[in-house]
Order: C-alpha cells, then sequence, then structure tokens
C-alpha cells in the first residue's frame, strides 16, 4: 500500500507543529504591515498671525489657500488683533510665542502697511529650525536678535504663488498662505527664490532700555490685550538691579505723570482698583491696575516714556 502511494505522488502530511508556525509567521507579517499603514505621518503646524481681524473673510480666505495645498496641516491662530498697521505689535507677539512651538514650525505673518510696494516677501530660517513667512519689513527682528537666523530668501517663484494675476492689496492670500502651505507640505523651501544676503533684511529701531546710576530709562511699548496693563521694554532683572523688594512703592514717572507705585507679586495683592508695579508672565515690568484699566485710568497712550530711581537705602 505504502509503495503504492509513493507511485501516485502522495506525500506524508505536514507535522501539525510546521502549519501552526507558518500560520503565526503569516500573522506576524499581515500584522506588521497593517501598523505600518495605520502609523499616523506626522503633521506640520502653522502659526497664522495677522492684523485683520475677524469681521471679514480675509482671515478665513486665507486658511483655505493654505488647506487647499496641503489639507492635512494644523493651522494655529497666534492672533489676528494685531493692532493695524503695528509691526512693532507683531514683532512683539511673534517673540513671545516662538519659543512654545518645536523645531520645524511654520508662522505665516501678515502685518504688511507697504503691501504691493517695492518690500520683499521673504521666507527665513531661524537657527531653532523654525520658518517665518513673511513681508520683510523688520517683523522678525525680536526673534532675530534673539535666536539668531541661519538663512533668509526672497519669495519670487510663481509656482508658489496662486492667481493669474496677483493682487496688489492681498498678498496675504496670493503669497504668504500659500508659501507656508508648500513648507508645510515638504517642499523644499530653497525652491521659494534666490537667497538674501542676512545683513540687507529690515530691522526695526527697537529702543532699549537704559540702566545707570540714576535708575532705569525705558519706555511704554503697548498695552496687554482689553485689560489695560502697560507693557514696557524693562526686564525684570533689570528693574530688580534698582533695589526695589516686594512691598516696597516705586516712584515712578510716566511721560509728565508721577505717582508712587507699589512692587507686588500679583493683582490681588492691591485692594481692587488701585495701582501696581509687577513683573509680568513674559519677564519685563508691568504696571496695572487691579481689575481695571490702568491705560484708561491714567490716560497713558503709547509709546511714552517711563523713568525709575534707583530705591533709596
Amino acid at each position: 500500500m505504502r509503495l503504492t502511494m509513493l507511485r501516485r505522488g502522495f506525500r506524508r502530511p505536514e507535522p501539525l507543529g510546521s502549519l501552526i508556525v507558518v500560520v503565526l509567521v503569516l500573522l506576524l507579517c499581515t500584522g506588521n504591515s497593517a501598523a505600518a499603514e495605520t502609523t499616523p505621518k506626522s503633521v506640520s503646524t502653522i502659526v497664522f498671525m495677522t492684523d485683520f481681524g475677524t469681521v471679514d473673510d480675509s482671515v478665513a480666505i486665507c486658511r483655505g489657500v493654505m488647506y487647499s495645498i496641503a489639507p492635512e496641516v494644523r493651522i494655529v491662530d497666534l492672533t489676528h488683533q494685531v493692532a493695524p498697521f503695528s509691526i512693532l505689535d507683531g514683532t512683539r507677539f511673534l517673540y513671545g510665542a516662538t519659543p512654545y512651538y518645536p523645531p520645524g514650525t511654520i508662522f505665516v505673518v501678515v502685518v504688511d502697511p507697504t503691501v504691493g510696494s517695492t518690500r520683499k516677501a521673504v521666507v527665513v530660517k531661524s537657527k531653532r529650525g523654525q520658518y517665518f513667512v513673511l513681508p520683510d519689513n523688520g517683523l522678525i527682528t525680536l526673534v532675530q536678535d534673539r535666536d539668531g537666523i541661519e538663512a533668509a530668501r526672497e519669495i519670487t517663484n510663481r509656482e508658489w504663488m496662486i492667481g493669474a494675476a496677483l493682487s496688489s492689496t492681498f498678498h496675504g492670500r496670493d503669497i504668504f498662505s500659500p508659501v507656508g502651505a508648500h513648507l508645510a507640505r515638504g517642499d523644499d523651501w530653497t525652491g521659494v527664490g534666490p537667497e538674501l544676503e542676512l545683513s540687507k533684511l529690515v530691522r526695526l529701531n527697537i529702543a532699549l532700555a537704559k540702566l545707570d546710576e540714576r535708575g532705569l530709562s525705558g519706555e511704554v511699548i503697548a498695552t496687554d490685550g482689553p485689560f489695560g496693563n502697560l507693557v514696557t521694554n524693562i526686564s525684570g532683572d533689570d528693574f530688580l538691579k534698582l533695589g526695589y523688594l516686594r512691598g516696597q512703592s516705586a516712584h515712578i514717572i510716566i511721560g509728565t505723570n508721577e505717582m508712587d507705585l507699589p512692587f507686588v507679586r500679583t493683582f490681588s495683592d492691591v485692594p481692587l482698583h488701585e495701582p501696581l508695579l509687577y513683573i509680568d508672565s513674559r519677564g519685563r515690568l508691568g504696571l496695572a491696575l487691579n481689575q481695571g484699566s490702568f491705560a484708561a485710568t491714567y490716560g497713558v497712550k503709547p509709546p511714552v516714556a517711563i523713568f525709575i530711581p534707583r530705591a533709596k537705602n
């Protein structure tokens, strides 16, 4: 019987253990393949900031442009309430926000009072590996001073823009948004246009606080959102060099006004509607009113000079 089976081509059945091993290997390979297919791809982040406001469709149009080029992109709105035409406010917000985002983040910034003029549109790469798509009007100044700039390129590649005829007044839609999306999609940023000399980037002439034997001279540069707190260009570290301790009062000269303000830790350390000095969340000296507007109460409109003498022993 055994000889007959061999002549007809019959083979002895494989052991059950071998079949189990084969099945397990096939299942393992299939599982690895499925896991690879479902592993999420890294998603690029665009941080978007303008002075457009939100009363019309400008911001939504720009976001639509970005999504049409890079559908998977994550768009974070930093703010669209930059004071109209205020490049200084724009550079201040960039300076405050960029440390909290990782390398590879793309910042699309449109605060562009000279849109349509001869000013350049640029992409700047910082030494932290972040990209900034913006007009060359000084917006990058504070980031440049703190983080350094690796390289910059002028935006000239029409294939990275949209529209057969570029608008002379809406470069946020036609230039900055599509370029940011191309970067988010993974396109090589060197394709955007020719490299620029870093020394030729436009810079703001931002006043610096000055510490001398008399005291500290600085400037109120902005108000803090809707609250009316005063934002200065004086670092908390420089203020502490004057010798003031928390709980002490400091004599302050703002423009032509003089007042004595307590230096405290937070707003509730003084009674309601009383003024105070404090070090704000960005590490700068601030002036505030507990649950009120310092700017409105004392009629302060930035920019205005501020002077604080050294503490008396």
